[in-house]
């Protein structure tokens, strides 16, 4: 099967059944989405399908119908996406592991409300789990992101 990956086209040869995430991981080497759970609870591996975010343990290759952005797509080759910038600002990663996944989660998120109150961060972040608790920091990376893309 084909699958389009960070704008890059890859034929893979895999059962259709075996997660996204493995094939990303273990067949293309794009390390960026974690496991985390395998479950889709806590959000490590969330990818864009088509600009919406996904967990991507949990969906079988199979049914992939349309792009895949991972964390190294996000950018471009020049710069930051202003999630990636207001991350770094903020200082938001303390052991890193969930970052990928709540970098991903809050720009599908932004993508879709340019102005979120407090209570729209927290609800839109709170399916992506930190266990360093770092969720003051990320609701600040997302509110300086969102005027970032305002600006932009």
């Amino acid at each position: 099967m084909q699958l389009t990956v960070n704008e890059k086209a890859f034929d893979v040869d895999v059962e259709p059944d075996m997660p996204l995430l493995w094939v990303l991981r273990d067949e293309l080497g794009i390390t960026g989405p974690k496991y985390g759970c395998g479950i889709a609870y806590c959000g490590a591996c969330t990818v864009h399908i088509d600009g919406v975010a996904v967990r991507s343990c949990s969906v079988p290759v199979g049914d992939v119908d349309g792009a895949v952005t991972t964390i190294e797509g996000l950018g471009s080759a020049t710069a930051l996406h202003a999630v990636q910038a207001a991350w770094a600002e903020h200082q938001v990663a303390q052991c890193g592991y969930c970052q990928s996944g709540q970098i991903m989660t809050a720009a599908a998120f932004l993508a879709t409300n340019s102005s979120p109150t407090d209570e729209d961060i927290d609800q839109a972040m709170s399916a992506n789990l930190c266990r360093c608790g770092t969720y003051p920091r990320i609701r600040a990376a997302v509110k300086t992101a969102a005027l970032k893309l305002k600006e932009a």
